[in-house]
């Protein structure tokens, strides 16, 4: 099985002035960078962090999978996006923050209960109030 994380850069970095979003943003990347540093405990192959930037075409690294919706008369492609692909070749895709964060969090669950380090990942507020 692999995941990718795909991320705004810029929600990341927090270059879009919403604070919460940033928050979550970074609290997704830092349980996924985690996941990957324990991946083979939980029989991951591969765990993927991309950032997209404005003008990427979906931002794919390694899972080509995109999500789009229509927004008024445009398709949007979503630049947060959690894709999974098991060992049969079928995807999932979690488009939406508090799926992502409860998916990332449950792996690091899984984790923890396989090792005797903390691997816990210290959650922002926003981020707590999300998967609680």
């Amino acid at each position: 099985m692999r995941l990718e994380l795909r991320v705004c850069k810029h929600c990341f970095e927090g270059e879009h002035g919403n604070e919460q979003k940033t928050a979550v943003t970074q609290d997704m990347v830092a349980c996924a960078r985690q996941v990957r540093e324990y991946k083979d405990l939980v029989g991951l192959d591969g765990v993927y962090v991309t950032m997209v930037e404005e003008g990427d075409p979906g931002g794919a690294e390694a899972l080509n999978v995109i999500v789009a919706s229509i927004e008024g008369d445009q398709v949007a492609l979503s630049d947060t996006q959690l894709v999974m692909e098991d060992g049969d070749g079928n995807m999932l895709v979690y488009p939406e923050p508090k799926d992502i964060l409860q998916v990332l969090t449950r792996n690091l669950n899984q984790i923890q209960e396989q090792t005797r380090q903390d691997v816990g990942v210290e959650l922002s507020p926003e981020g707590k109030a999300i998967v609680s």
